[in-house]
């Protein structure tokens, strides 16, 4: 059990591929800019929309104008506002989600945003976003579709901003009469022509589109940030009414309260050690324990010390048996684990599957898990989990892991140990629900394809196969991009209702949620998720499959909270397209099916982001069919008793 938690072989890097949404396809929109008038440039941005497969990064020195689909513009999701008498600012964007950002490349307008890789780094958290420019090249850049300010009686932009002082860049406002997107006029000026003064202290600093010569004020459809020399922190961004604006408000979040309730202390029948680390390679109990990767954790002196820099995806186990072991009789007793450091991350029970047997996929079968910090006590010393608290069949255990660690911060585990009972005046919390961790169908006999969000050029030819095959599955859809109605994602996620497959959660930005820094960021993406395909396809469900396949104890319990009934759908079947579709050997993901299938996989994870992938589709579902097993949606693979009844002679 070498790599339980992470069922891939290679890790998740996010933006760059891994699995399951180890997605190198960012839903990206292909910008090209110039760099400044300083650089003889006549129209200095072109604005491309949409999907693409691949990254968006052209490159430093990509100075022409790129022309932009029409449909861009004409479909731009700016919202229709009051009269102009009635004018109200219009959000450009809130740096809401890091992974809306630098993931889909959207802003709050699901218009295109990026920097186009060209700086050193780009930074959101708490409603800001920190730019850190490579060099006077480094540029970003921002959508509005094709605004009228004329109109709708807009006299600027406006936007908080943190400089230190002597920072300066330029501002680049684009218009384009036909709002198609091709030959955009540029207007530029610098921060000191507009009389901005930086001192490290955050400011309202405003672009009076007035200032602009000759600016057409009717046709606005970006604006681009240039020729930086420092970093720059920026606030909400918005259209503001008349010649004078204010800091457009943070957005308001509900602080998420965890109950606080307590459970009576119990005692077990015994105590024993499980890991001293004495040991590089076996634990105290002379059985496995290691990591997903050995860069990332240290053996020294008795104790391991993790520095997973904030990567959920990464996981550490020990076992309590090779194979299985029947945990029942410390049903009473607790999980003790000395450290110190970070308690910022979950502890896992798992399960083996009902064979015991590591041949047999899916290994581990399942698992339950609790946030440590909730356990630890507050002197930030000791962690006591009640076993009782791990909701599994405890009959085929196999060990504990540590993973889903979603800071930076260091934590050194000295001990980990079972134990009658807790010390006294120890304060036991009641457990959280957790939403039920599942990775094979249940049903006997079943099989379903699990399919998450792809490239829109890709999107028909998977309906039209699956039709053909005369099939259901289950499409996992992320919100942002459904509710880009340019991606055309919502005019075939209906077709494909109306044949009978399945549309499910895939959060709405595509971060790796378990590592995002605060319960409200994981809530917000399931909301908004939850929102967008009510709200486009009128669908309510209560299935997620997790992007990346990052899963923690945090996204598990606030699913369950929001979602009664919910479940976190994973796969025993993974074709490995994040890692063959665009290598030399793609037949290879073929091989990666069948390999899965051999050992008893029914559950499968891919995604329509390649060419490859797509035309061994039907190839995937003819080996699934030669199995016998009947081919069906997720819910009805698990025996949802909401599923729809099965087809007639599938």
């Amino acid at each position: 059990m070498k790599s339980a938690l992470a069922l891939a072989t290679a890790l998740a890097v996010f933006l760059l591929g891994g699995v399951e949404g180890h997605m190198p396809s960012r839903y990206g929109h292909g910008i090209l800019k110039g760099l400044g008038a300083e650089d003889g440039k006549a129209n200095r941005i072109g604005t491309g929309s949409g999907y693409v497969a691949g990254g968006d990064n052209m490159g430093e020195g990509a100075y022409e104008a790129a022309p932009v689909p029409a449909k861009a513009a004409v479909t731009a999701s700016v919202p229709v506002l009051a009269p102009r008498q009635q004018c109200a600012a219009l959000l450009i964007d809130d740096w809401a989600s890091q992974s809306r950002l630098t993931f889909l490349f959207y802003n709050a307008l699901l218009q295109p945003s990026s920097d186009d890789g060209t700086m050193s780094s780009v930074v959101v958290s708490h409603n800001r976003v920190t730019y850190t420019p490579k060099n006077k090249n480094s540029y970003w850049f921002t959508q509005f579709g094709c605004v009228s300010a004329a109109a709708k009686g807009y006299g600027g932009i406006g936007s908080l901003m943190k400089a230190s002082a002597g920072t300066t860049f330029s501002v680049e406002i684009q218009t384009n009469q036909n709002c198609d997107g091709n030959n955009p006029v540029s207007n530029v000026m610098t921060s000191q022509q507009l009389g901005w003064v930086f001192d490290g202290t955050e400011k309202f600093y405003q672009i009076p589109f007035g200032k602009f010569k000759g600016l057409d004020t009717t046709h606005l459809t970006a604006v681009v940030f240039s020729q930086f020399n420092k970093a720059v922190t920026y606030g909400p961004m918005a259209f503001y009414c008349g010649t004078t604006g204010s800091a457009f408000p943070d957005p308001t979040t509900s602080k998420v309260v965890e109950p606080s309730s307590t459970v009576p202390v119990t005692t077990g029948p015994s105590a024993f050690v499980i890991d001293k680390f004495a040991n590089k390679d076996a634990n105290a109990l002379g059985f496995y324990h290691g990591g997903d990767d050995e860069t990332t954790y240290k053996i020294s002196g008795g104790s391991i010390t993790f520095t997973m820099n904030g990567n959920a995806d990464l996981s550490w186990y020990t076992q309590v048996a090779n194979g299985c072991t029947d945990f029942t009789a410390n049903g009473n007793g607790y999980l003790h684990i000395a450290y110190k450091g970070s308690a910022a991350f979950s502890i896992a029970l798992q399960q083996h599957n009902p064979t015991c047997d590591e041949s047999v996929n899916p290994f581990p079968y399942t698992w339950d898990e609790v946030e440590a910090s909730r356990y630890s006590n507050t002197a930030g010393t000791d962690i006591y989990v009640p076993i009782s608290h791990f909701r599994i069949d405890k009959t085929k255990t196999v060990g504990f892991a540590l993973h889903g660690f979603y800071t930076k911060d260091k934590t050194t585990v000295s001990l980990i140990e079972i134990v009658k009972t807790v010390p006294g005046n120890t304060l036991v919390p009641s457990k959280l629900d957790t939403a039920p961790l599942i990775f094979s169908c249940t049903r006997p006999n079943s099989f379903a394809f699990a399919i998450d969000d792809g490239v829109p050029e890709l999107a028909q030819r998977v309906m039209d196969i699956i039709k053909a095959a005369g099939i259901d599955v289950t499409f996992f859809t992320v919100g942002a991009g459904l509710e880009d109605l340019s991606t055309g994602f919502k005019q075939r996620y209906s077709e494909m209702l109306g044949r009978g497959s399945q549309i499910a959660l895939h959060s709405y930005t595509h971060p790796p949620m378990e590592g995002l820094g605060d319960l409200e960021g994981i809530d917000w993406e399931i909301e908004k998720d939850i929102n967008a395909v009510k709200a486009t396809l009128g669908v309510n469900s209560k299935y997620l499959r997790p992007p990346f396949g990052t899963i923690g104890a945090r996204t598990r319990q606030r699913l369950a909270a929001k979602i009664p009934g919910s479940c976190v759908v994973m796969w025993s079947i993974d074709v490995q397209d994040w890692l063959w579709a665009e290598s030399p050997t793609p037949e290879k993901q073929l091989d990666a099916f069948k390999a899965d299938l051999a050992k008893g996989g029914n559950l499968v994870v891919m995604h329509y982001l390649y060419e490859s992938t797509v035309e061994l589709l039907p190839q995937f579902i003819a080996l699934a069919k030669a199995t016998g097993k009947q081919l069906m949606r997720v819910d009805q693979c698990l025996g949802d008793a909401d599923a729809p009844a099965l087809k007639s002679g599938r």
